[in-house]
């Protein structure tokens, strides 16, 4: 190669390293530019700020945590960098906005942060309800108010077979144990929840409540339910005149759900000796006839009188520990026997509601576990409540009838538009 083609091939060369420089330099700048990006992929770039009690995460640090036992108010404010002094005159502040005794371990709080560096704590939140919550301002102002969550109450309806328990199947459906409760005491007249067998169905149209819009809080009224027991539906329609409070539940004839009677004087227990003339006493070791229907329930369970009357007795004896006798009338009594303790003001001669608790249950006096023995007398003689027709309750009144069917029509047609699930064959 002579002088002249060696500096030629010497100038392509500085050229080309030129060429490729000012390209690598375009793809870095290039590369890592900004792509403008459709508002859809930027919001599934974007994490999107969490949002609690109206404080954002991309303004604030929020996080969420529980209280631990033993930990006091105090030292949890302290532990977030408050000095003692300042934590004590914030609480000193609180006055009737917080209640010490709401205080309690695995309740949740919210604490709020600044975002820079010292991430210094600006707000404390206690929610010491579902719907309720105690905002402890700690930054430059130091202040304490009690906020009411807005509630916001919504209709769901809601089909289902019974595989197991009922409980069991409404949380299958993801609807709240409340409503399980308002259903055995819309029933407490007509079904017995503990004796349902897999393959009995329900229908339910019930009021869910919410607050943020978003978090369920617990079952309203059940509005209208039918409960398909051994292939009998029980309708049960609420109907409420607003102008005079005349409430109830009623079938789709209007005749009243309501008894007498309840069917037992506990709202959810399971019967382990029913009557009969002849039962081995567990206690005595013998044969005898038993009297009573025993319904088993955890001591404590709160019993409840199953019809209007007068107590007639109220004490303790040997045999039945402690009970309480309850006359309805000249021909129905009533006898609940074995209980841990006599509710306040149940006494000869007091008035009592059906429903109302009259003690709690037990195993006072010859019994073996805890559980309410319930005893029935017509007319003087003791016989088997299981095996009574006791008398209804009043259907509607005339002048109610007109509106009961304007309401009630509208809540069987909702009903009739649900269709049950196919029932699981193992």
């Amino acid at each position: 190669m002579n002088k002249s083609e060696r500096k030629i091939y010497r100038r392509g060369a500085v050229w080309a390293f030129f060429a490729v420089a000012v390209i690598g330099v375009f793809w870095a700048v290039v590369s890592t530019r900004p792509v403008a990006l459709s508002p859809e992929r930027a919001a599934l770039r974007t994490p999107a700020p969490l949002y609690l009690f109206g404080f954002g995460s991309h303004q604030f640090h929020v996080d969420r945590d529980t209280v631990r036992s033993g930990e006091t108010l105090g030292e949890l404010l302290h532990a977030m960098g408050m000095s003692y002094p300042r934590a004590d005159a914030l609480i000193a502040r609180a006055g009737s906005a917080f209640r010490p005794s709401t205080w309690r371990a695995d309740e949740t709080y919210i604490a709020v942060r600044k975002r820079d560096a010292e991430k210094s704590l600006l707000y404390l939140i206690y929610e010491e309800s579902p719907t309720r919550y105690v905002l402890f301002s700690c930054g430059d102002s130091l202040y304490v108010k009690s906020v009411e969550r807005p509630v916001v109450t919504r209709e769901r309806q809601v089909a289902a077979v019974i595989e197991g328990s009922l409980f069991g199947t409404l949380q299958e459906q993801d609807v709240s144990a409340a409503v399980a409760v308002k259903l055995a005491e819309v029933y407490a007249y007509t079904i017995d929840f503990f004796r349902v067998q897999p393959g009995d169905r329900f229908k339910v149209v019930f009021e869910e409540k919410f607050v943020d819009d978003t978090v369920s809080v617990g079952a309203g009224r059940v509005l209208a339910a039918v409960f398909e027991q051994g292939g009998k539906p029980i309708y049960a329609l609420y109907f409420n005149d607003t102008a005079t409070g005349f409430s109830g539940y009623f079938d789709r004839d209007g005749k009243g759900l309501k008894k007498m009677f309840l069917k037992a004087p506990l709202d959810f227990f399971r019967i382990t000796s029913k009557y009969t003339m002849n039962r081995f006493h567990p206690v005595q070791r013998r044969w005898k006839a038993h009297l009573g229907t025993d319904y088993a329930a955890p001591t404590g369970t709160p019993i409840q009188t199953t019809a209007h009357g007068v107590v007639d007795k109220a004490g303790y004896n040997s045999g039945n520990g402690k009970f309480v006798k309850v006359r309805h009338n000249g021909t129905y009594s009533t006898q609940y026997l074995h209980m841990s303790r006599i509710a306040s003001g149940i006494r000869p001669g007091a008035r009592v509601s059906q429903g109302q608790v009259i003690g709690y249950v037990g195993s006072t006096g010859l019994a073996s576990g805890p559980h309410v023995c319930y005893r029935f007398w017509v007319n003087g003689r003791q016989v088997n409540p299981l095996a009574l027709k006791l008398p209804n309750s009043e259907p509607i009144p005339d002048r109610y009838r007109g509106a009961f069917e304007r309401t009630s029509q509208p809540l069987l047609k909702r009903l009739d538009a649900l269709t049950y699930p196919e029932q699981r064959r193992d």
